[in-house]
């Protein structure tokens, strides 16, 4: 099984990339013969697996919910879209240990003190994120650190570098590079059994995007007001202006083939050829 946040679907991306996005990965994860378990809390429940009707009430309308915020939903009833943290935490107590995502967080540019709740999470839980790296508008140099304090291992899928989200390179290294389904899955489980808990699997994108490195900085630039959960949101809308949508079908590229991915090693991790 393979587990998919639904945060990209009520806020990370605008119609129809968000349910393009959401039924390519589900997809492309039965096409490699695994399970999507697609996250979100509905109903005062966390859910594990979703109808397309589910889908596209998250869609439609939803609060974004990290790890902290999974109890008050659920005694609120709020339809919530799960984040990288959140989906993390549920998909890990249900015993799925591998999760796709397009990027993780990370420490914020010229706001160390903001990092994401992904970073603990992975500290926490037995759970490999495949991603093409951190999101572009994060310090990747600082959030690697942290992830180094934090003990967990960051693997380059056929990549000696950090993906850069929308580019292969970073120039920032990964701690090991694997090649294939076959050797990540046994890395995987090698990690697992010598005491890791969570693994970043870092997937290079499909294509990179040109200038995508000064159109972040520019966004960033315009936005140094904004703090809080509409930091994400608002400069990878910013980012989808100034390259004309191009940033936003690369997106969807980039999340299906980190899904399709996933499923692969899960299916090589679970004994399948």
């Amino acid at each position: 099984m393979v587990a998919l946040e639904t945060s990209i679907v009520g806020q990370g991306l605008p119609s129809p990339h968000n349910l393009k996005a959401a039924r390519g990965c589900e997809n492309a994860i039965r096409e490699e013969g695994a399970i999507p378990a697609t996250v979100a809390v509905l109903d005062g429940k966390l859910r594990i697996g979703l109808s397309d009707a589910d889908l596209e009430r998250i869609a439609a309308g939803s609060v974004k919910v990290s790890s902290r915020d999974l109890g008050p939903l659920i005694v609120r009833r709020a339809a919530g879209a799960t984040t990288v943290a959140a989906t993390m935490r549920v998909a890990a107590m249900a015993g799925i240990r591998f999760l796709a995502t397009g990027g993780i967080g990370g420490v914020h540019r010229a706001h160390p003190e903001d990092q994401s709740a992904d970073l603990d999470e992975l500290a926490r839980w037995p759970m490999a994120v495949f991603c093409a790296g951190a999101k572009i508008i994060l310090d990747l140099r600082l959030t690697l650190e942290r992830l180094e304090s934090l003990s967990v291992p960051v693997l380059g899928y056929g990549i000696d570098e950090f993906p850069a989200f929308y580019s292969r390179r970073s120039g920032c290294p990964v701690s090991a590079r694997v090649d294939g389904p076959d050797v990540c899955a046994r890395t995987l489980g090698a990690s697992w059994d010598s005491g890791a808990r969570g693994v970043v699997v870092a997937v290079p994108p499909p294509t990179d995007l040109e200038g995508a490195e000064e159109m972040t900085l520019r966004a960033v630039a315009e936005m140094q007001d904004v703090s809080g959960p509409e930091v994400t949101p608002r400069l990878l809308a910013r980012v989808a202006e100034l390259s004309g949508g191009r940033s936003l079908d690369l997106n969807v590229e980039l999340v299906v083939n980190n899904a399709r991915v996933a499923a692969q090693v899960a299916r090589k991790f679970a004994g399948g050829g």
